[in-house]
């Protein structure tokens, strides 16, 4: 029976070859979009899950407000991972990570060095927590020793090529000489940070024991059957016995005292598998992503199926008329319904096998395309691995027979002596549920066009807004300190070429990096209650001219005054936290020490206007500038016209005083972009499905406004003999369907309102949703629907209507 079945589901789909095509192209998009993004959230949803203590790691994150700041951190006290080992037996062991961003590297004895990203400084217990094999070395004792490093394997070819590294060195900054102790495996890319070198902590030059101060990524492993809940409520108990003494020692006050004056200190953890999508910490060692984007792409793939299975009832309903007599007869001839519907489904998972098929390849093609966008590294591999495999060979048959399921109940219900004698009415029957079908269409494609919109207006917002400096050709020399005491004379020379306006000297530039707030207290007021926190940057004369800030009030560092090494210049929102009514002349204190015993009074020359130096997604805090010697970065402001000549220009200039010397620049405009990279991707990735779903929900309306201009084939002959007109007779097709539209739209509206509302909570600085969004959408999408429609519409007015007669 299944061989008869298949056989004349074959036959069918031959000889209804366009019917055929565009079933099938519309399922095998719908079926590759689906499997291009389950790919995507497969992998999202994987993250740190290879670690084989994954289920019972934590990281211990710290809620600190003071000073008018208000920080969610990712980083905790040095001291609180032995602590907790040591004092609670719910704890097996404990790793710290401190990451230390980019460093000069090279072989012992070699001249060049290489850029390397991400060195990260880590305990011994390091391959103790985490899984991360060793090729070489033993991974007890690889870092015991100060001044070791594991390296990984792709580290170890570029540095040392086909020569074996265990055992020799690594210069890092020319000026740490760490010996190689062992080779991993490189990191999996689904990890929530990555890193090719491991340097042990005991090497790092670090104030250790400080439980006021956040530096390090702690991470703990509970043992089993431990509650993570139960044991949270202990960091209680660690702020009060080790925190408490040190806030009197150095804020003469005690943690009640702390709290009573509107400040605030927790600790809690997160489990390892959540940090990639739950965490909104800063201070990550790497971006991380966002859940909400792994439930907006799952909705998408599940709607886009959804559509394309819903394109193929209403294709296979728009030709249930010349499959009617079919039915009749082999009812006649005595089938039953039951053979009448396997026959129908058969026909519906033959088609989605070969829907399948072809998304497959299509998937193939797409897959370098969607990688790019999307910054990910899939593979169609992964489609068939002993995990998935099942899905991929059941999906088929469970679309075949969602999609196909209507269609064969309906076409099986067909009364054969109705049929055979023409009076079936296949017009009528069930078209509401068709008509609900198209309004869901719609209602999706609405909806993904509006968020297209907003995620685009977002970002348009983004790189117009007033940022409060000038973004645009200010080229950056990072990592300055290769220059060594060549720096100043660096800037000199580079000032002299043509084209290059202004130059300043600084340890930060308003783009997110690795630095953190210190306190500042009013003159004579070293009290907690008066401290605000305050991000402390050292800069240069021509720091604020350069980046084309603007001073709100009093005046910019001067080399006229040789006293403004003892100046500062705070920005509005610092002002506004001390309360200053008058700010300039007003004195302000800060620890110069490390034991928060030293302090030194500076004098307020200037207030600039507040600036964003982080995301947007963030209020813009307390910044203060003081003039001091900075190795971090060189800015230059260009004015010419050829930049790539002025880059080269200044390139030179670096190779002459720093030979050896990788020469690492960028643009401020890039840097600064580098913080939406994620929005811009999934703005391509919604405009990217969302051309495919309304594509796809054309096909289901090109089918149901074939099925009915073929119900209404002898209504449209009697009102041409009647003298109706070409456009008329398409208006009346086209109401129908416009008027669906329209009522997708009206249920679309606030959903989308609110689903993008919900997004933009994430920006501190956003747009309004206006209203033309949705007009603009509402309006593509009859345009869309009055262009699909009309196709069948005009054809059908065209028909010579005695033709039209004749068939009745």
């Amino acid at each position: 029976m299944l061989r008869n079945y298949i056989k004349i589901a074959i036959r069918n789909l031959r000889k209804q070859r366009g019917f055929t095509f565009i079933n099938i192209s519309g399922l095998a998009v719908g079926l590759a979009c689906c499997l291009l993004i389950t790919l995507y959230v497969v992998d999202e949803l994987s993250f740190d899950r290879f670690h084989e203590k994954a289920d019972r790691i934590y990281r211990i994150n710290a809620d600190i407000k003071f000073g008018g700041n208000d920080m969610h951190m990712a980083v905790s006290p040095d001291p609180i991972g032995p602590t907790l080992l040591k004092d609670y037996p719910q704890v097996e062991n404990f790793v710290r990570l401190h990451g230390r961003g980019t460093w000069l590297v090279k072989r012992a004895g070699q001249p060049n060095n290489l850029q390397e990203r991400d060195i990260i400084f880590a305990d011994s217990t390091l391959f103790d927590v985490f899984t991360l094999p060793l090729v070489a070395g033993n991974p007890k004792r690889a870092l015991t020793e100060p001044n070791t490093i594991v390296i990984s394997e792709s580290a170890a070819k570029r540095h040392f090529g086909s020569q074996n590294p265990m055992g020799q060195s690594l210069v890092l900054d020319n000026n740490l000489t760490c010996r190689i102790t062992g080779i991993m495996r490189d990191m999996p890319t689904n990890s929530h940070f990555r890193t090719d070198f491991f340097v042990c902590m005991r090497s790092d030059n670090y104030q250790w024991g400080n439980w006021l101060s956040n530096n390090h990524h702690t991470y703990i492993v509970l043992k089993e059957g431990v509650d993570p809940q139960s044991f949270s409520r202990n960091f209680e108990a660690v702020i009060q016995k080790y925190v408490g003494p040190q806030a009197v020692a150095f804020l003469g006050t005690t943690v009640e005292q702390f709290r009573q004056a509107g400040n605030r200190i927790n600790y809690w953890m997160i489990p390892l598998t959540d940090i990639h999508l739950h965490s909104k910490q800063n201070i990550e060692l790497a971006p991380n992503s966002d859940i909400q984007y792994v439930y907006v792409f799952s909705a998408v793939a599940v709607f886009i199926l959804l559509i394309a299975c819903i394109n193929f009832m209403n294709l296979s309903t728009a030709r249930s008329a010349n499959r009617a007599k079919e039915v009749g007869v082999r009812k006649v001839l005595g089938s039953v319904q039951r053979q009448l519907i396997g026959q129908f489904m058969t026909e519906s998972i033959l088609m989605a096998v070969l829907a399948l098929a072809l998304a497959l390849v299509i998937v193939a093609l797409a897959v370098p395309f969607f990688n790019e966008i999307s910054a990910k590294q899939l593979t169609v591999d992964s489609l068939f691995v002993p995990q998935f495999l099942p899905v991929l060979l059941t999906l088929p048959l469970m679309v075949g027979l969602l999609a196909g399921s209507y269609p064969a109940f309906f076409l099986s219900s067909f009364r054969p002596i109705s049929v055979l004698k023409g009076k079936i009415n296949l017009g009528l029957k069930s078209a509401g549920l068709r008509s609900g079908l198209v309004v869901f269409q719609f209602m999706m494609s609405v909806i993904l066009i509006v968020g297209t919109l907003v995620v685009y207006r977002q970002i348009n917002f983004i790189q117009t807004t007033k940022l409060g400096f000038k973004r645009d050709q200010v080229l950056t020399v990072n990592e300055a300190y290769g220059l060594g005491n060549q720096i100043q004379a660096f800037k000199e020379e580079v000032l002299k070429l043509p084209g290059v306006v202004l130059g300043s000297l600084s340890s930060y530039l308003p783009v997110p990096s690795d630095r953190s707030d210190s306190a500042l207290f009013p003159e004579g007021q070293i009290d907690q209650s008066k401290a605000v926190s305050s991000q402390q940057w050292a800069v240069d004369h021509d720091y604020i001219p350069t980046l084309g800030m603007e001073l709100a009030q009093g005046r910019n560092f001067s080399r006229e005054f040789g006293a403004d090494s003892s100046a500062v210049i705070l920005n509005e929102t610092a002002v506004k936290i001390f309360g200053f009514k008058n700010p300039i002349g007003q004195r302000v204190a800060r620890m110069v020490d490390n034991e928060g015993k030293v302090f030194k009074t500076y004098t307020v020359i200037g207030v600039v206007k507040n600036f964003h130096y982080e995301s947007l997604r963030q209020n813009i805090g307390s910044v203060a500038l003081f003039m001091e010697p900075s190795r971090g970065s060189i800015s230059f402001r260009l004015g010419g016209q050829d930049i790539p000549g002025l880059v080269k220009q200044v390139e030179a200039k670096w190779r002459q005083m720093a030979p050896g010397m990788p020469f690492n620049y960028s643009f401020l405009e890039d840097s600064f972009d580098s913080m939406y990279r994620a929005e811009q991707r999934v703005g391509q990735i919604v405009l990217t499905f969302s051309v495919l779903a309304i594509l796809i929900a054309c096909l289901g309306l090109f089918g149901l406004a074939a099925f009915m201009a073929e119900q209404r084939t002898k209504e449209i002959g009697v009102r041409k003999v009647l003298g109706a007109s070409t456009t008329s007779i398409v208006g009346l097709l086209s109401k129908d369907f416009l008027r669906l539209v329209l009522i997708a739209i009206l249920i679309a509206t606030p959903i989308a309102w609110y689903g993008m509302n919900q997004w933009l909570e994430d920006f501190a600085y956003k747009i309004d949703v206006p209203w033309w969004v949705f007009a603009v959408a509402g309006v593509a999408a009859v345009v869309i629907a009055f262009v699909t429609v009309s196709f069948q519409s005009i054809k059908a007015a065209m028909t010579n209507p005695v033709k039209s007669l004749r068939s009745e």
